[in-house]
């Protein structure tokens, strides 16, 4: 009798295991889409505080001041990006 439900239980627990295994993947893929999207939106919050560098008008001085305090992150993976040797990565600039 335990060995019929043992079997019964793991025969119905199967599809469940594999529904969550393959939500998990989708909740992992999607992950991985935030966090790029995220660092896509840093670079672009970057490249408009700091576009003037290489030629892009720029927002007001006293905007710039303001939004200053939450791009410190950026100004030191700049820092770090542009201490290292040209690469494929870095690209021809170095940032």
């Amino acid at each position: 009798m335990k060995k019929l439900l043992r079997d019964v239980f793991s025969s119905l627990s199967l599809p469940f295991r594999v529904l969550l295994e393959f939500h998990k993947g989708f909740e992992l893929h999607y992950l991985q889409g935030i966090k790029w999207e995220e660092e896509e939106l840093e670079n672009v919050f970057a490249l408009i505080l700091f576009g003037d560098y290489i030629g892009l008008p720029h927002p007001p001085t006293e905007l710039s001041f303001r939004l200053l305090p939450h791009v410190i992150r950026e100004l030191y993976v700049m820092e770090e990006k542009s201490t290292k040797e040209v690469s494929i990565k870095t690209g021809w600039i170095g940032v």
